[in-house]
């Protein structure tokens, strides 16, 4: 669990800290935040526990009429109204940033179906559970925080306070022990009790930050654990986001198929079948200049069936589909500008939709390499390990390819990304560059 922004260094130059961070840390922000934080622990908690027992207490005593049911949802959303304001505490005091959960999905219409989706939510129930679980804890943190803090820096300055007891009281020090009469007893005031004092007080001065803060790192696992979005709910917004990348997918290659057509196949299909009518009436004329023309026709539908082919080709290869993922890849691999050496290692198949992907993630890293990279040469490889399909495209070019925004390459991690894949580039200035993607394996 990350813990707030990087460290930097308060000294010019990179230099390091002087002090060793035992000696450092009773001074540094972050402990006297995450002891405000202990501190106000208890109100917090005190206030949670009180409202979700009494409101729990009260709606189930009042189940059995209407009222039950509606003041049941009600403690509940008073439970996820104290859950934002302790994710707002602990981002602010613990530097810890935690998604807030989704809204309460309702199935149906009418008053009934929201209250059986705010009673069905987990994530409802989990913060009543947190502000229970919260009430004891804030004690313990309270007062662990305040007797150490109290008493490390009470008996560390006690020598500059000691005056106050033979001042102001019949007594030459702080009693430790002794009797109520004053008779017999101990009473720090000797050189030796304050030099003792001083020990006691710096040793639990130096101690105090790291009790604190394995605290602190308790109420980040509670909030963390508890107050945050579940899993489920992770995992809806990210196939939510994967689902707008695949629609974007979709719609940008509908596009390029679009532009594709009347640009290439469409264009050279008109001029066709005008050439084929100047032809027509040529050979009325000049027999040999229509042949000529006829010639150049039979020309033109050759290009465009080409154009035609390269077309099916982007949308779905035969190749690929007929003879699977190492013929298609050396087919690729033989349009490419520079040489590629191609190994496949697959037990089967897999299933289309994967084998497609990883069939267009090759196509479009070799047109990168033979456009952009300068290399001589390159090698793909493809291989199973475990429940994944791994590919890796290597090649001595020139380097510096990144997954920056807009970029090619950040638009096929998005791809991937939309079917669980995961795309990696390590290309240094100079090269070799090595993209490494990892695919689901479904066969």
């Amino acid at each position: 669990m990350a813990y707030g922004p990087p460290p930097q260094s308060s000294f010019p130059g990179g230099e390091t800290h002087r002090l060793p961070l035992v000696l450092r840390a009773p001074f540094q922000a972050r402990t006297w935040r995450e002891f405000g934080y202990a501190l106000l622990n208890l109100p917090v908690g005190i206030a949670g526990f009180v409202w979700t027992v009494t409101m729990l207490a009260v709606s189930a005593g009042l189940l059995v009429t209407f009222v039950g049911l509606p003041l049941l949802v009600l403690s509940l959303l008073g439970c996820r109204a104290i859950g934002r304001m302790e994710r707002a505490r602990a981002r602010s005091l613990l530097w810890l940033e935690v998604d807030e959960p989704g809204p309460v999905r309702t199935k149906g219409k009418g008053f009934l179906a929201r209250v059986g989706a705010q009673l069905g939510s987990g994530v409802n129930w989990r913060h009543a559970v947190y502000t229970l679980v919260h009430f004891p804890w804030s004690i313990v943190t309270f007062s662990v925080a305040v007797t150490v803090m109290s008493y490390g820096w009470g008996l560390l300055t006690y020598p500059l306070w000691q005056w106050v007891f033979p001042t102001y009281t019949d007594q030459p020090g702080l009693q430790i022990w002794g009797n109520d009469s004053g008779t017999r007893g101990w009473w720090l005031h000797t050189p030796a009790d304050l030099a003792l004092c001083v020990v006691v007080g710096a040793l639990l001065v130096l101690a105090s930050p790291w009790v604190i803060r394995g605290m602190a790192h308790v109420d980040r696992l509670l909030v963390h654990g508890l107050l945050g979005p579940s899993r489920l709910d992770d995992r809806v917004t990210e196939l939510e986001a994967d689902r707008g990348a695949v629609v974007d997918t979709a719609s940008a290659d509908l596009r390029r198929i679009e532009r594709d057509l009347h640009d290439g196949a469409q264009a050279r299909l008109v001029a066709l079948a005008m050439d084929l009518g100047l032809a027509k009436e040529k050979l009325l004329e000049d027999p040999a200049a229509g042949a000529v023309m006829v010639e150049e026709a039979h020309g033109e539908v050759k290009i465009a069936l080409q154009e035609l082919r390269d077309l099916a080709r982007g949308i779905h290869p035969a190749i690929l589909t007929d003879r699977g993922l190492g013929p298609a890849l050396s087919a690729v691999a033989a349009r490419c500008t520079v040489p590629v050496a191609v190994t496949v290692d697959l037990p089967a198949r897999p299933v289309p939709a994967i084998e497609g992907i990883a069939y267009f993630t090759v196509s479009e890293l070799l047109q990168n390499v033979s456009k952009h990279s300068g290399a001589s040469r390159a090698t793909v490889d493809v291989w199973q390990v475990e429940d994944r399909l791994m590919v890796t495209v290597t090649d001595n070019g020139r380097g510096g390819a990144g997954l920056d925004a807009g970029s090619g390459l950040a638009g096929l991690a998005e791809r991937l990304d939309s079917v669980d894949g995961i795309l990696a580039v390590d290309s240094p200035a100079g090269g070799p560059t090595r993209i490494a993607a990892e695919l689901p394996w479904r066969a």
